[in-house]
């Protein structure tokens, strides 16, 4: 049980810590079909996994990505500007294996159980298997990236992604020279992280 725990806590976004090292086939094996045993509502399975290999793909992706960068950085002044020019945002071109995970509201249709009154409730299953991926990756030593400096247009275009399947995460995947400790907004000053205590509500919502 305490193995569980170890791995959320040692969870991070990397950005800067990959090796180029490959992903090897059997541990990607086990770190897919741990993302495709994640819940999902009616059992609709609504994730696919495409596996990004092909260096010009990347490369473009990379490019497409500084340009997102500079766009949210002409929105930042003063501090919050010099902070994140510390900050890298993606390890896209550095890590050994890219996969985008993405999201088919068709998928297990047309009548979806558990889905009639909430309709994002097939993506939070995609978000459930991306954690359970990122875990299971944490798990086998690998660290996980998720790039979200991106345009969903300009990825479905990229990756000919069909019209009407929707890219939610490109996750850069790979051996690690480390986990760092405390998480990179963290230590770089962007955010701190608020106790539990905070966020927690007895019955109704308390201020």
């Amino acid at each position: 049980m305490h193995g569980l725990y170890d791995v959320i806590h040692r969870r991070r976004d990397v950005r800067a810590e990959f090796t180029g090292a490959p992903v090897e086939r059997d541990v990607l094996d086990r770190i897919l079909g741990a993302a495709h045993a994640a819940p999902s509502v009616g059992l609709s399975q609504p994730w696919d996994f495409v596996l990004i290999r092909s260096d010009a793909v990347r490369k473009a992706f990379h490019q497409h990505v500084r340009t997102e960068r500079d766009v949210f950085a002409a929105t930042l002044t003063g501090e919050a500007a010099e902070r994140f020019t510390r900050i890298k945002i993606d390890g896209v071109l550095e890590a050994g294996l890219s996969v985008v995970v993405t999201y088919d509201p068709e998928r297990g249709g047309p009548a979806i159980l558990g889905r009639h009154a909430i309709a994002d409730a097939g993506l939070y299953s995609v978000c459930l298997a991306i954690q359970n991926l990122w875990l299971a990756a944490t798990a086998e030593g690998l660290g996980v990236g998720w790039v979200s400096f991106y345009r969903e247009a300009f990825l479905r275009d990229l990756l000919g992604i069909p019209a009407g399947i929707r890219p939610v995460a490109w996750l850069c995947i790979g051996p690690v020279s480390h986990l760092e400790d405390v998480p990179d907004l963290e230590r770089h000053g962007w955010r701190q992280r608020r106790p539990v205590a905070e966020v927690v509500h007895e019955d109704r919502w308390a201020g």
